[in-house]
């Protein structure tokens, strides 16, 4: 095992080889990043797969805990009441004069957006009220009840998570995957079931895999759908178990390859020249996790963690569920594996082996009563194209797994992230904490010499490991050597395990989280 040790101006170019070397800053690095200390260690659990722990610190960080006030603001698409982390200039000052009239001093910031959101506007988002730095939690604490008594809503928070603060510390996971001398093959994995959540870690021991990271972004509540399937667009082995509602940032994965993209998905069921566009699969009907399509309320944009509904839906379950139907009123069509009806009637029950089934709510429950007869033929065609509108064979190889946004676009960073629906500029309660401070995060890029790069932060741990922001997160793996990359499931879902063996320390108070699916690298 070979142990090396740098000290670099910001994130340094880093080369993804068994030979760490340090260079120059490179352009553009975010302020918070500015003379880090690297540390890192590195590993080989197989030939062509290369596993770094590194410990990235800022010598001159003094993170504390502070008393955010939050700005009383009103969610765009629900109507609700509810509070956000910035507010305008007015209330800024108006609400550092009423801290003031109480004894209380107050600073107000000015919060710039990020300049590697390529499609927010550019210049402030917003002005953040804060009061104190407290080397204890408690002491925050305690002042926070006297600005509650002033009226005002307080928060208690570490400003090592603010991106115009330097974290103190990050400790951080790289795999490198390298085509030409990797002999295995990296797939998509879902644990067994669509409908189902198992640990990365567990999943790592059953495909006995040499490395894995947590996968795409999933269902963790049965009021959203089914938990455990995809709220993107996923595929594992070729078949297509999941679709996107509309363009999804994805990790198209394989054999031994990977390639980063956005995606979008297509499925259409025919009856002779009679058709139906499949909206989704393997989800309960009406229910859209991430918007992002036309037809669906409240909105038809993309609303990262926001559940839409439809009352008009025909959606695939495939024998990949692994779990009994949906029963909600509608229609339902069996089809054995030539495609012909061998059932029609009320929702539920399971998927045949080998068979799929077809479940529609109003005008595809009218549409699936007309033309589904016992023994006739029901066609399902579906494509997957990228953004360029070069479609992605669905071989017994292909698999993918989607989340966002990407953060990498030709080696520079690029997040368009209003476009994939991960902030809101209309509506600042939406997204900042999960966008624009540090969390835990799971990465995935591909460099310049056709290696895939797996990488975890761990975060939410003041003063061990803080996590990172999206533009961070862009950076680090631009240093990485990226040409592309995107970000994929994180927070309490981050996770990588070696050799079946989790390394790194997620951020869920009750252990490793279960996650819908996972990247397996495999010899």
């Amino acid at each position: 095992m070979a142990r090396r040790r740098w000290i670099v101006a910001g994130i340094a170019l880093i080369t993804a080889s068994t030979t760490a070397v340090a260079g120059p800053a490179t352009a553009g690095t975010p302020l918070p990043w500015k003379s880090a200390t690297v540390t890192w260690t590195s590993t080989s659990p197989a030939p062509g797969v290369e596993v770094r722990t590194g410990a990235i610190s800022v010598p001159q960080a003094r993170p504390v805990w502070t008393v955010t006030v939050q700005a009383p603001a009103v969610n765009r698409l629900t109507g609700a009441a509810t509070w956000a982390e910035l507010g305008d200039a007015q209330w800024g000052t108006t609400t550092v004069s009423r801290l003031a009239a109480a004894g209380i001093d107050a600073r107000l910031d000015r919060v710039p957006w990020p300049a590697a959101f390529s499609d927010t506007p550019h210049g402030t988002e917003g002005y953040r009220v804060r009061v104190g730095g407290f080397a204890a939690q408690a002491d925050a604490q305690q002042k926070a009840t006297a600005v509650t008594a002033a009226g005002l809503h307080p928060a208690v928070e570490w400003t090592g998570y603010d991106v115009d603060q330097a974290p103190d510390r990050e400790n951080v996971h790289v795999g490198i995957v390298d085509p030409v001398r990797f002999r295995g093959s990296v797939v998509a994995d879902h644990g067994g079931a669509v409908a189902g959540r198992s640990t990365t870690s567990a999943q790592a021991r059953a495909a006995g895999s040499v490395l894995a990271v947590n996968g795409g972004f999933f269902i963790t509540s049965d009021a959203d759908g089914v938990q455990g399937t995809q709220s993107g667009l996923a595929a594992y082995r070729g078949t297509l178990d999941a679709q996107s509602a509309g363009a999804r940032a994805a990790l198209i994965l394989g054999g031994d390859r990977g390639r980063v993209a956005n995606l979008v998905s297509r499925a259409t069921v025919r009856d002779g020249r009679s058709s139906f566009t499949v909206n989704g699969i393997n989800r309960v009907p009406g229910k859209i996790r991430d918007c992002g399509r036309p037809g669906v309320s409240p909105t038809t944009l993309p609303r990262q963690d926001f559940t839409c509904t439809s009352a008009d839906d025909l959606v695939l379950f495939t024998p990949d569920f692994g779990a009994n139907l949906p029963t909600a009123a509608g229609a339902q069509a069996v089809l054995d594996h030539r495609g012909r009806v061998v059932g029609a009637g009320e929702t539920g029950g399971t998927v045949p082996a080998g068979g799929e089934v077809l479940q529609g709510i109003g005008t595809a429950a009218t549409w699936l009563k007309t033309h589904a007869v016992a023994g006739r033929r029901l066609a399902v065609d579906e494509q997957v194209r990228d953004s360029s509108g070069r479609t992605v064979p669905l071989t017994g190889r292909t698999g993918i797994v989607s989340a966002g946004p990407i953060l990498v676009r030709d080696g520079r960073p690029s997040i368009d992230a209003t476009t994939e629906g991960v902030v809101d500029p209309k509506d600042l309660s939406f997204g900042y904490a999960w966008a624009e401070q540090r969390q835990p995060r799971t990465l995935a890029g591909t460099d310049s010499r056709g290696r895939l790069l797996l990488v975890t932060i761990d975060g939410r741990e003041p003063g061990i490991s803080e996590g990172a922001t999206l533009q961070e997160a862009a950076e680090l793996m631009r240093g990485l050597g990226a040409v592309n990359a995107l970000n994929l499931d994180g927070g309490g879902s981050t996770a990588m395990a070696v050799n079946g063996a989790l390394v790194n320390k997620p951020s869920d108070t009750t252990g490793e989280r279960p996650v819908g699916d996972t990247v397996q690298v495999l010899p």
